[in-house]
C-alpha cells in the first residue's frame, strides 16, 4: 500500500524533524522525496506551488488530498489526524505554544536560520544564559504537569502527544549531533532530557534514528551557519 503522506524536506534533521518523530510514533508509513524534487517545489513559480510556501517542510496528506506548510502546522495537522493532541481547549493551547518554542529555539541556534554566523563571545553569551533560560521554560512546564524522571509527559497527558514528540525531536538530535550541548541541557531540564531520550529510544523513533545517522552521519542544520556553531562550539569551555 502507497504511503499516506509524503513530506518535502531537506535530508537532515532540523525543522522536520518532529513531523518525523510524530509519524514513526504513530507507526505511519511516508515518503521523503530527493534534494532536486523538494528544490522543483521550492524554486517554482508561487501560482503554481501546490501550496504557497517559502520553505520546506511541505507535507502532502493523500488520503485527504491536502499540502500544508510550516512545521508546526503540519505537526498540529497529524496531530488531529492521528489523535495526538489532548483534545482539551487549554493544553491544545499548550500544545501550540510548545511547538512555537521549538521553532524559536531552533532560530536562536541557527542565529535565524543563517542570517548571521556566531563569533565566540555571542555563543557564549547565548549559551550561558539564553539557552539555559529556554530549557529552564521547558523544564517548568513539565514540572507544573507533575513530569519525573522516569514518568509523565510535558503537559499531564496520559499518553506522550505532539508536544512531548516535538520536544523530544529537538533535545535529542541536538544532544546528537552537537554532544556539548547534552551537559547543559541535563544541568537546566534533566526531566526533559529524560522525556526526550524515553521517545527516542522507543523502537520505532530510534530506528528512524539510526536510518539517518547511516545516511545523513552528524548532520543537524547543514551549510555556513551549522560550520559556524560548531566552530564556537569547538572552543568553547561549556
Amino acid at each position: 500500500m502507497p504511503a499516506r503522506f509524503t513530506l518535502y524536506y531537506w535530508p537532515i534533521p532540523f525543522r522536520a524533524q518532529s513531523i518525523r518523530y510524530i509519524l514513526a510514533y504513530a507507526g505511519e508509513t511516508w515518503s521523503e522525496p530527493g534534494r532536486e524534487d523538494v528544490l522543483a517545489l521550492y524554486q517554482g513559480p508561487i501560482a503554481k506551488q501546490p501550496m504557497p510556501f517559502m520553505g520546506p517542510p511541505l507535507l502532502r496528506d493523500h488520503q485527504e488530498d491536502v499540502w500544508i506548510s510550516q512545521s508546526c502546522a503540519i505537526a498540529s495537522y497529524l496531530g488531529e489526524v492521528l489523535h495526538l493532541t489532548p483534545g482539551a481547549p487549554a493544553k491544545d493551547a499548550l500544545t501550540q505554544k510548545v511547538l512555537g518554542d521549538c521553532v524559536d529555539v531552533l532560530q536562536a541556534l541557527t542565529r535565524d536560520c543563517g542570517a548571521t554566523m556566531w563569533t565566540a563571545e555571542e555563543w557564549t553569551m547565548f549559551a550561558e544564559h539564553r539557552l539555559p533560560r529556554w530549557l529552564q521554560i521547558f523544564e517548568e512546564l513539565g514540572a507544573r504537569h507533575d513530569l519525573k524522571p522516569g514518568s509523565g509527559t510535558l503537559l499531564g497527558t496520559p499518553e506522550p502527544g505532539v508536544a512531548d514528540l516535538a520536544c523530544a525531536a529537538l533535545w535529542t538530535p541536538i544532544c546528537d549531533k552537537l554532544p556539548k550541548l547534552q551537559s547543559v541541557i541535563a544541568e537546566h531540564a534533566p526531566n526533559v532530557l529524560a522525556l526526550s531520550q524515553r521517545l527516542s529510544n522507543l523502537a520505532p523513533i530510534e530506528a528512524l534514528r539510526a536510518e539517518q545517522a547511516e545516511r545523513w552521519g552528524d548532520v543537524w542544520c547543514e551549510g555556513q551557519i551549522e560550520e559556524s556553531l560548531r566552530n564556537v562550539l569547538a572552543s568553547w569551555r561549556g
